[in-house]
């Protein structure tokens, strides 16, 4: 670390970030924490081996290139391990059953589970803004609904990789948490 020098102070090295931890760690470690992201291993293969950042934009504008670029196979890799979102515990018992009816006939038609970014949806609106989705979707011709969740999924590895360097969970989806291969 250098030192921030300030005039007529004394030098105090720089505190390391998380961006720095990422930086720093090995490799293998490097991947297994960004297939917590998305899971796709070309796409956690591509970003790591960029490394290392020299700041946060720089580590999202790769995500996001690498997301840009998965093929039809990485998609179906990383739509595979993915979990419908889940709803706060207190929500009531019919919005479970609507929520895995939608989610049914989304998956019988698409053959792969619904994805949608939430961002900074409100817990309480969550509900509404999946079901939407899901109900606007499936009049979606395979094609159309795999680019659409092929930008999902792009929009969610970012926010994911942004939780994971602020160190916050995210409502946006109900990820596995243990990386495959693993």
């Amino acid at each position: 670390m250098t030192p921030t020098h300030l005039p007529g102070r004394v030098g105090i090295p720089a505190l390391p970030t998380v961006l720095d931890a990422f930086n720093g760690a090995p490799a293998a470690d490097a991947r297994k924490l960004l297939l917590t992201c998305l899971r796709s291993h070309r796409w956690a293969e591509r970003v790591a081996a960029h490394r290392p950042y020299p700041n946060i934009d720089s580590l999202l504008a790769a995500s996001d290139e690498a997301a840009y670029d998965l093929t039809h196979a990485d998609l179906s890799e990383a739509l595979a391990d993915e979990a419908l979102p889940t709803l706060p515990d207190d929500s009531y018992s019919a919005a479970h059953t609507a929520m895995s009816a939608a989610h049914a006939a989304y998956e019988s038609r698409f053959g792969h589970a619904f994805v949608i970014y939430l961002g900074e949806t409100s817990p309480t609106e969550c509900l509404d803004h999946i079901l939407e989705g899901i109900r606007s979707r499936l009049a979606n011709d395979p094609e159309e609904e795999r680019v659409v969740a092929a930008e999902e999924i792009r929009r969610l590895a970012k926010g994911r990789l942004v939780d994971l360097l602020r160190g916050a969970g995210n409502c946006a989806t109900s990820h596995k948490q243990t990386a495959p291969g693993t």
